[in-house]
């Protein structure tokens, strides 16, 4: 469709079914109208013209069980969220792809020239050649392009930004140049792989999976190149809470090597035994070796072994209480999961910078807001600085949100719905 035909669209209102079924909220319907019209609008500002245009987009996502349990192959609760980013797109002929994010300057790269570059390591650029290398490799097209992206999924948020860049990325090459048909679960992989090896990051794949195939998922990575995917029907309105995420707003500079640690640290305990992740090793045989391994690899690296063990069986246990109905059983697990990741996988706060400790604040806040029967918090995602989860009581949100506001700024806490959609191509 032509943009200005599409903002026309947009205005007559022939767009909101669209809209309400993706984004689940008709308070903001008003808002994704204007910001649909507005990308549109700074689309063709930036590439001009009445282009045919298409409109792609990728949540954001919530880890609601499983602390860094993916990348030592174990299993998640992960759900996509209706916060997203948007791209207007349009193809090109010249062989090279351009990319507009909002806030950042311009992107362009030759499909000739899209080899991982070391000087490139950390950059948006690079996760786009990784997207775009990994289809080509994959014997897939690709093609020129030219898009503006604009996210309200922000960034060190741990609502994964990235992932739902990652994601939007091969959806466009899938929707323009593939017919729609690569699978979700294979733009994940896409995804990780451009994290990992291009941008640099080593990362395991929940975060790609919840953004790419949407909804409430159990994934079970034991097969990373075939992870099992169960989608888990869940309505918190119907049970009377809703699912906030509280930004810190602590800062993520210098916390890669605390990032990189986890995975590297649970891996040196499967290294122990002669294995690569600890999902190939028994619980009972870390437990057996403790002394030796406390020796070795020192006491943290055991703890957070045990973490992960502890936390694949709770995210088992989320599972079957959402299945069951037993909403109460599923908050408890999520609470143990907090308090696991608190003193077991120690990702709440950098040991290297104790006078700063958002998340600690955070879920002291919580804690105190909530008190036994208002809900549960715990750390989300990555851990460090970044964000909070709770569920709270739908009676408790308005002042569990003040509260948090009161301490992070106006906007901190975010109140959200699980949305259907993973990456999609809108119109």
């Amino acid at each position: 469709m032509k943009t200005n035909e599409l903002i026309q669209y947009i205005r007559e209102g022939k767009l909101d079914a669209r809209l309400s079924d993706i984004y689940l909220d008709a308070s903001k319907l008003d808002y994704q109208r204007t910001r649909y019209i507005d990308a549109i609008g700074k689309f063709t500002e930036i590439f001009g013209g009445d282009s045919d245009v298409e409109i792609y987009s990728a949540p954001g996502r919530t880890e609601v069980g499983g602390n860094h349990t993916d990348h030592q192959h174990g299993q998640v609760l992960a759900a996509s969220i209706n916060d997203d980013a948007i791209a207007i797109v349009s193809t090109n002929t010249s062989s090279t792809v351009k990319v507009k994010s909002e806030g950042y300057d311009m992107i362009t790269i030759s499909l000739d020239d899209i080899a991982k570059k070391a000087d490139e390591e950390g950059t948006t650029l690079a996760l786009i050649k990784g997207v775009l290398a990994s289809f080509r490799d994959r014997g897939y097209t690709i093609g020129g392009f030219n898009a503006y992206i604009t996210s309200d999924v922000l960034g060190g948020s741990g609502l994964s930004s990235s992932a739902a860049f990652e994601t939007i990325i091969g959806n466009i090459i899938s929707g323009l140049y593939n017919d729609m048909k690569v699978d979700a679960v294979e733009i994940a992989i896409i995804g990780q792989y451009a994290e990992s090896a291009y941008f640099g990051k080593p990362c395991g794949l929940m975060d790609q999976m919840a953004c790419s195939v949407g909804s409430l998922c159990h994934i079970d990575f034991r097969d990373p190149k075939n992870p099992v995917i169960d989608p888990i029907l869940a309505d918190l309105d119907a049970v009377g809470y809703s699912l906030c995420i509280t930004d810190t707003k602590g800062s993520h500079a210098d916390l890669t090597p605390d990032y990189a640690a986890v995975p590297a640290e649970m891996k040196a305990v499967a290294a122990y035994f002669g294995k690569e992740v600890l999902i190939e090793v028994s619980e009972e045989d870390v437990i057996s070796h403790i002394p030796e391994l406390r020796e070795k690899l020192g006491d943290r690296s055991v703890l957070r072994a045990i973490h992960f063990y502890e936390e694949n069986k709770r995210v088992e246990n989320e599972v079957a209480a959402l299945k069951s109905g037993d909403f109460s059983s599923f908050l408890s697990n999520v609470k143990a999961s907090g308090d696991s990741s608190y003193k077991f996988l120690q990702n709440v706060y950098t040991s290297h910078d104790v006078q700063h400790q958002n998340v600690s604040i955070a879920l002291c806040i919580s804690e105190k807001v909530l008190g036994a029967d208002g809900g549960v918090s715990r750390v989300h995602g990555g851990g460090f600085a970044g964000t909070i989860q709770a569920f709270v009581k739908n009676e408790k949100v308005a002042e569990y949100k003040a509260a948090l506001d009161n301490v992070f700024g106006d906007g901190a806490c975010s109140v959200l719905k699980i949305r259907k959609y993973g990456g999609i191509r809108v119109i």
